[in-house]
């Protein structure tokens, strides 16, 4: 066994021990692992592992994005724009059980044809509609699981990075078009929209939820009227998606070079969180401030909301770009030649693998890591290029689901203050599994594509 595939062993065993079975702090056996793992390529290279984690973590705009994430989160609790927001969505969506999961699920799935970040996309939704879940009656696990699972949807439809990394593969070029592969991950990602409504139908009947506006009498007209200048937070993720991509990115790009090198500097994850907290301080920041005393009481309140996530983030990150540099696709290389199975025991190892290197990895890392070597052996074996890509794109996008490390998953639990390691078995036994099985299905063509 490889360096980099006993890191992962290693990386995942301690955590989830650390945990689950000592219920100790989780950081703490993130913190370890970012040590231990650089030497696992040796005592001269580990040092050198470890300098080059921490320089990548510093520069890793997704770390950025989500403790920026965790400061808006935190300036919407503390503010007039979220309860404005909450009124909105009440009155639209209110009269319908299950009305906040919906709108979750909806804005998750919107924001993933725009953006593509799993990441973002569970903090622009869940900062929706985190507190409007739990004050309907969705306890802050199952809130998390819902949170965290729908910002797997930015990576499961079109347009993704991965979409683009596997057009790329040698066994998908020339073989399968771009709008292919596009349309069928866009059908793959109703098929996981499909199963949330199976689980939020669940959590309706399990907790007996009621519609959350059914004694309102206020018009949607009156609503808007009184809180409808919240809405201009949306601004805030429309603004960055339509200078990355569309029609005004392509007519910004279309002026000069200049233009174009200026467009292509927006990052979408840097933007999308600053933008919305300076638009959260316009509308509302004189009020933010009447709710603390002073400078002191800020950092009281403000320090414990960020401290465990922001550290957790950063160590993990490390750990996962280490595990990468070690060797870890070369390793599942070697691991897949010496085993001698069936087509579809060689279907179901390789989707579980790539489900298990994206909980400490990106889609896209697990992707570049060991979806091009998984999907070079499944063709292989006779399986169509097609539909085992179009696979393989849907279970990467558990990255928002998989425990320990998905960036969704502690943006989800920082914004409804939920214990991480408590969502980890929902996570993988109401989406990761699910979708691993159904990612199986839709290669062997019992879940049909276009």
């Amino acid at each position: 066994m490889g360096p980099g595939l006993l890191a992962l062993i290693v990386f995942i065993a301690l955590i989830i021990i650390w945990a689950v079975v000592l219920k100790r702090n989780i950081v703490e056996a993130a913190l370890i692992s970012m040590i231990i793992l650089p030497f696992f390529g040796g005592v001269e290279a580990g040092p050198g592992l470890l300098v080059g984690s921490l320089e990548y973590v510093l520069n890793y705009e997704v770390l950025y994005a989500s403790l920026a994430f965790i400061v808006m989160s935190f300036l919407l609790q503390h503010s007039h724009v979220l309860d404005g927001m909450l009124h909105i969505f009440t009155r639209l969506f209110g009269r319908l059980k299950g009305g906040p999961a919906y709108v979750n699920t909806g804005l998750s799935s919107v924001l993933g044809c725009m953006s593509g970040g799993n990441t973002p996309n569970a903090a622009t939704s869940g900062a929706f509609t985190a507190e409007w879940l739990l004050r309907s009656g969705w306890t802050r696990e199952q809130a998390a699981t819902l949170i965290a699972a729908n910002g797997g949807l930015g990576a499961g439809f079109p347009p993704c990075a991965g979409l683009f990394i596997v057009l790329g593969f040698p066994t998908v070029a020339g073989f399968v078009s771009e709008g292919q592969l596009y349309i069928a991950l866009f059908v793959t990602g109703l098929y996981q929209v499909v199963w949330r409504i199976v689980y939020i139908q669940y959590v309706v009947h399990k907790n007996h939820l009621q519609p959350t506006s059914s004694g309102s009498t206020e018009t949607i007209g009156e609503v808007l009227r009184k809180y409808g200048i919240n809405l201009t937070l949306f601004l805030g993720a429309i603004i960055p998606v339509a200078l990355t991509m569309g029609p005004l990115f392509d007519a910004l790009v279309a002026r000069s070079e200049a233009w174009e090198s200026a467009m292509d500097s927006v990052n979408l994850l840097v933007w999308l969180p600053t933008l919305m907290i300076c638009i959260i301080l316009i509308l509302d920041g004189k009020n933010i401030v009447k709710q603390f005393s002073g400078w002191e009481d800020f950092v009281k309140k403000f320090i414990p909301h960020i401290a465990n996530t922001g550290g957790l983030l950063f160590f993990i990150f490390a750990a996962s770009n280490t595990i990468t540099k070690l060797g870890l696709g070369d390793d599942v290389v070697a691991v897949l030649d010496q085993m001698n199975l069936s087509p579809i025991i060689t279907l179901i190892v390789v989707y579980v693998l790539v489900a298990v290197v994206a909980g400490p990895l990106s889609s896209t890392a697990t992707l570049t890591a060991v979806g091009v070597v998984g999907h070079a052996v499944l063709v292989g074996v006779g399986f169509d290029p097609l539909t085992t890509a179009a696979a393989l794109l849907m279970i990467s996008s558990t990255e928002g689901a998989s425990p320990p490390a998905s960036g969704a998953l502690f943006v989800a639990c920082g914004l409804t203050e939920c214990d991480p390691p408590k969502i980890y078995l929902p996570l993988i036994g109401w989406f990761v599994a699910p979708i691993v099985v159904m990612g199986c299905l839709v290669a062997v063509g019992i879940l049909p594509v276009p």
